[in-house]
């Protein structure tokens, strides 16, 4: 039989075989942690070995006392040693002479807790010396002070390749927009071919029938000379040849040619300068002329129906590129029209202007259905259109958008409250003194 210190023996005996369990189960559980946080730490390692092997500038770490800690790759390769040859050395084994002293106020700023950005810095590299641009950050211990600097250095010879191709890129994206301003303006100057066909008709008109007239006021007046040289009597040759009339109507009809001519002139002149790449400065014109000129040669070819109201200042003159304004409102109007072919006669084009604050403000409003809701955000981005394919690019409003914005104005589109679409164009006024603002 068990006795009671028997059964007490057994009962400490299996408290301490549970206590060993429960501190081995700790330990292996500890353990497992271990070997976690290991994976995790050689992970963490091999990926910041990868990078700063992969790193393509000068990495360099050194301690607050300018000595080096270590170095990356590409630091090895420029300086053609091995970080371990490198490690303990000075940092001012590396670079040239001349920056020494910005060297050391580097080590300094970083005792400070100082970071410096784009310093340029000259490295003993193993094939000569090179320069390179230089960013210098803090490196902190655990306990949050400093144990030193981290250095990253560029080669300025790739930032300067760098450069040149932004640049280079820049310019090819100006030319390209340059080049795309133009192919509008010339799509926009075909679609005005019959405008300014019927437009110039007129003129040629009046200059052909009044030549005619004046080729018949010349032979009259040559019979008339003739006869008076054979003798006739001048009365009787005067009356016969109506030599009285053909004076009399001799003004008028060199008026009428002259009108007609300086009508063809001003025509071709408002041509030649749409149609010009239009480098010229900004300078100030009557803008009132440019919206009467550019409605009239759209709705002409376009729309000849159209009822186009004009209420526009006497004096309308704003300070920008005439040419590039007449494009951006033709773009506008030739919109209208788009807008209102599908809608029942009567159309109307309404052209107002006012001078506010310093702008001259050109309302055009015509009587289409509007701008849908959803369109009206995005009717100004680039190649965003309603028009079937073929009829339109989507590049006509961002284009006169960017011209305007260009002159220091504003280009808006809204809904007017009675129907149809409000387009509003701001430029710079011109002073009363008629000076540029």
């Amino acid at each position: 039989m068990t006795g009671p210190a028997d059964a007490e023996g057994e009962g400490v005996w299996i408290d301490v075989i549970r206590k060993m369990d429960e501190t081995y189960a700790d330990l292996v559980a500890q353990q497992v942690a271990l070997e976690r946080k290991n994976a995790e730490l050689e992970e963490a390692q091999a990926f910041i070995a990868g990078v700063m092997a992969a790193m393509t500038d000068v990495l360099l770490v050194g301690d607050t006392m300018g000595r080096i800690v270590e170095v990356n790759a590409a630091a090895e390769r420029a300086l053609g040693r091995a970080g371990a040859d490198l490690a303990g050395t000075p940092l001012s084994g590396i670079f040239v002479e001349g920056s020494q002293a910005a060297l050391q106020g580097l080590i300094a700023a970083a005792r400070r807790r100082e970071r410096v950005s784009d310093l340029e810095l000259v490295l003993r590299g193993a094939e000569g010396d090179f320069p390179v641009s230089v960013n210098s950050s803090i490196r902190y211990t655990p306990r949050g002070r400093s144990a030193g600097l981290v250095l990253v250095g560029r080669p300025m010879g790739e930032l300067r390749r760098a450069y040149g191709d932004l640049a280079a890129a820049h310019e090819r994206l100006k030319e390209t927009q340059q080049q795309l301003v133009h192919s509008e303006k010339m799509a926009s100057l075909g679609r005005l071919v019959a405008g300014v066909a019927h437009e110039l008709n007129n003129p040629i008109s009046f200059v052909y029938g009044n030549a005619h007239a004046l080729r018949r006021q010349a032979e009259r007046l040559t019979a008339y000379i003739r006869a008076l040289d054979a003798g006739a009597p001048a009365v009787e040759a005067r009356a016969a040849n109506r030599v009285d009339k053909a004076l009399a109507d001799l003004p008028s009809t060199i008026d009428g040619l002259a009108e007609g001519a300086e009508r063809v002139r001003d025509i071709v002149a408002e041509l030649r300068r749409f149609a010009a790449t239009d480098k010229a400065p900004a300078d100030i014109f009557d803008l009132g002329a440019v919206l009467h000129a550019a409605v009239t040669w759209v709705a002409k070819a376009q729309m000849p129906a159209l009822d186009v109201v004009f209420d526009l200042p006497a004096d309308f003159r704003a300070y920008g590129l005439s040419a590039h304004t007449h494009q951006v409102v033709m773009n506008l109007v030739q919109n209208a029209i788009d807008a209102m072919a599908d809608v029942a006669p009567p159309h109307r084009l309404i052209v107002a202007g006012r001078i506010e604050g310093g702008q001259v403000v050109a309302e055009i409003r015509d009587s289409g259905p509007g701008i849908p809701a959803d369109v009206l955000p995005r009717i100004f981005d680039p190649f965003f259109t309603t028009k079937p394919v073929g009829k339109g690019t989507g590049l006509g409003l961002s284009i006169s958008d960017r011209i305007v914005s260009d002159q220091g104005g504003s280009l808006s589109a809204a809904n007017h409250a009675e129907g149809g679409a409000l387009f509003t164009l701001r430029l710079p006024a011109a002073k009363p003194s008629g000076r540029a603002p």
